[in-house]
């Protein structure tokens, strides 16, 4: 069975809202590719930038299950084992064949997997019969019209959307698979990334609706400029404080994000072993995607 938020917040880095988590976690780079165009988002495979969407390199799930067995003797904090990228986790097989190894290697271990939400109504029953027990899925906008200044396109079922199409689509599984994960026991987390010229103003309506559909812990991310979204600005400290105060009318809301890679290890903020278990250097860098 699926761990509570309570539970998670005792163990799990990014589900705690209080103090800072002493807890580590070991993130796997299994999935390579993606099927939404975010216009925030660069995904890069490199051992310099220190941000989701990149990976020194891509696992099998096999060199998965075997880099977990690593990361555990190297820093015996790590209690989560989480497939984060740097693509999207249930566009390819993999990431549930890792979790698979991961569940039948090590039993106790806590897993999470992040999303973008467009396939999760098609697989939010696998997800709970693998045990998952923390799920993030990254909603940046419930209005159609919103959503498609962010999102240029999504690939769904053999087809390629544009535009409100696409837009639609997306917001339709994300709540659609929230709902249907919520509904199996596993603990939600959403992610908005905050941009001041396009969501600012709309959080509230984010947060209250991912609330609804049964998600339990609400993140926000600032927009760092870049891609096609260079044109925007980053949201100072006084917008990220009023939206957050604005969310939490709604779900509790996290405030510790550390913007990991797909292969961070370690405890974040705290000891990294990434650079011992993946042999990469890894140096800080103001950018931030989400495959």
């Amino acid at each position: 069975m699926s761990k509570t938020l309570d539970a998670l917040a005792l163990s799990h880095p990014c589900f705690s809202t209080g103090s800072k988590s002493h807890k580590g976690r070991v993130h796997l780079p299994v999935s390579p590719g993606c099927n939404i165009q975010c216009h925030f988002c660069d995904r890069r495979l490199n051992d310099i930038d220190r941000r989701p969407g990149v990976a020194a390199a891509i696992l099998t799930p096999q060199e998965a299950a075997e880099t977990v067995r690593k990361a555990v003797a190297l820093c015996p904090d790590i209690t989560v084992a989480g497939v984060a990228g740097p693509g999207e986790t249930l566009a390819t097989p993999y990431a549930l064949e890792t979790f698979r190894l991961i569940r039948a290697a090590f039993p106790d271990i806590i897993t999470c997997m992040s999303t973008n939400g467009l396939l999760l109504p098609d697989f939010a029953d696998a997800l709970a019969e693998l045990g998952i027990d923390a799920l993030t899925v990254t909603v940046n906008a419930v209005d159609p019209a919103l959503q498609a200044q962010i999102c240029g396109s999504v690939s769904y079922h053999g087809r390629r959307y544009e535009g409100r199409d696409a837009a639609e689509i997306l917001i339709r599984n994300q709540l659609a698979g929230i709902r249907r994960a919520a509904a199996a026991g596993i603990t939600v987390k959403v992610n908005t990334v905050l941009i001041p010229e396009i969501n600012a103003d709309h959080v509230p309506e984010v947060a209250k609706a991912v609330s609804g559909a049964g998600a339990k812990l609400y993140n926000i991310i600032p927009l760092i400029p870049q891609h096609r979204l260079a044109w925007c600005s980053a949201p100072g400290c006084a917008l990220i404080s009023r939206t957050r105060a604005e969310a939490e009318h709604y779900l509790k809301v996290f405030r510790h994000c550390q913007r990991c890679r797909a292969d961070a290890a370690g405890i974040p903020g705290g000891k990294d072993v990434s650079g011992e278990l993946y042999s990469h250097p890894v140096r800080p860098e103001n950018t931030f995607s989400h495959g």
